[in-house]
């Protein structure tokens, strides 16, 4: 980047672009497009789910498309989530330390709520079969 790019401000502390924010942004817009055709189906699942017995419900869930349907959901919701706490800790968290630190916990909590979701799933379709 030139310097007839930058701000005056960011020629003085010799700072660019972090090259992050386009990524970030699109990240977002697709995992909410995903989000606006997979959990109104997913509640609707549920519904329907909690109305079966529990035979009824682990075959539901045991059926691929469903199982991947799912999964899909949840990963694209804790994906989502991921991205947001992280644009609120970086706007809101001034100690840099502290602030590192939130982001890390809040990607190793997205992944290991993903991780458990995962597991659950396939370890209800392969006890169904």
């Amino acid at each position: 980047m030139s310097n007839l790019q930058k701000t005056p401000i960011g020629r003085v502390r010799g700072l660019g672009s972090a090259k992050e924010g386009v990524g970030h942004f699109i990240g977002q817009r697709v995992t909410a497009l995903a989000m606006i055709v997979l959990v109104p189906w997913f509640l609707l699942s549920l519904i329907k789910v909690g109305q079966m017995q529990h035979a009824a419900a682990v075959d539901w869930l045991a059926n691929p498309l469903n199982a991947v349907l799912v999964l899909l959901t949840v990963g694209a919701a804790f994906y989502h989530m991921r991205l947001g706490l992280q644009t609120v800790v970086e706007d809101y968290i001034q100690g840099s330390g502290l602030r590192q630190a939130m982001l890390i916990l809040n990607t190793f909590v997205a992944i290991a709520l993903f991780v458990a979701s995962a597991y659950a799933v396939l370890t209800i379709g392969a006890a169904a079969r």
